[in-house]
């Protein structure tokens, strides 16, 4: 799963960057200039530790908002002795973002070559913010072009390395496929929806995914939400398996198991576990009440 995920490669890049900032510390000539560079070089060691779990989180989190501010610090209080590190702009503005944070990144940069600016020549400075801008306008355009791959990725993979967990959009596409292979082949097959609190949410995925079997992904709906297919041979067993789930699937606040020829929506499961008065709430065949 690391290779599929560049992990290893990520990781080995992090560490080298955070190399630059930790042996620049020593030679800063005060302090707020040597703390800004110990907590670049802290924040890229601590991100190249635990890039393997960067994929937990939303994508609209930029992760990269603590470099950018850091950046225009570090520029903003020694321009004269880091005028090179204004072209980390160019490579900041291409990773996946809210627009917001483009915008910010852009001002960012702005007031970063404005500060430079003051040091150098007037030729010089006006060729250094045109090679700027162009350097902008570059990583803007390849960020615009790389963003409907970002969104298919998201939508694509497993949202933890190594961890069967996909997205709510898997899950609404897999729930038909699934339904047409239970009925040809005669299994019983049924969405189970599981609601814990927040902070118990990866621990409880993780388990979840630890009990099920490996070909039965389960699914990330919100960050309190998780679902799985359950397949089993007959009605007895799948509720054998349900129970023993319960036993070993804590802390959770409430559950839900349907039949898939019950469901007409998924959003309409979603919202009859937000309403269910009981702690679990299992939806029966028919012909079994």
């Amino acid at each position: 799963m690391q290779n599929k995920y560049k992990v290893g490669l990520l990781r080995g890049n992090l560490i080298l960057a955070a190399l630059l900032p930790a042996l620049m510390a020593p030679t800063a000539q005060d302090v707020s200039e040597a703390l800004l560079l110990w907590l670049a070089a802290g924040w890229l060691g601590i991100t190249a530790l635990l890039v393997e779990f960067s994929h937990r989180r939303p994508a609209l989190v930029p992760w990269q908002l603590l470099p950018s501010l850091l950046l225009a610090a570090l520029l903003w209080i020694a321009p004269e002795r880091h005028p090179l590190w204004l072209w980390a702009w160019a490579a900041l503005i291409m990773l996946p973002q809210p627009t917001w944070m483009v915008v910010m990144n852009v001002l960012l940069a702005g007031m970063s070559w404005s500060w430079v600016a003051r040091q150098l020549p007037p030729e010089q400075a006006l060729t250094a913010g045109l090679v700027l801008a162009l350097l902008l306008s570059l990583g803007l355009s390849r960020s615009h072009h790389l963003a409907p791959l970002h969104g298919q990725a998201r939508r694509r993979v497993s949202l933890v390395p190594g961890l069967r967990l996909w997205t709510g959009i898997q899950l609404g596409t897999d729930l038909p496929l699934e339904y047409s292979r239970s009925q040809r082949d005669g299994n019983h097959c049924e969405l189970l929806l599981v609601r814990t609190r927040r902070r118990h949410f990866w621990s409880v995925a993780q388990r979840l995914c630890q009990l099920t079997r490996s070909f039965e992904h389960c699914y990330r709906l919100d960050g309190r939400t998780l679902a799985t297919l359950l397949l089993s041979r007959d009605l007895d067993q799948a509720e054998q398996r349900r129970k023993a789930l319960l036993e070993r699937l804590t802390p959770v606040e409430r559950l839900r198991a349907v039949p898939l020829e019950h469901i007409d929506s998924l959003g309409d499961e979603c919202l009859a576990l937000d309403r269910q008065a009981a702690p679990v709430t299992i939806t029966r065949r028919p012909a079994d009440d």
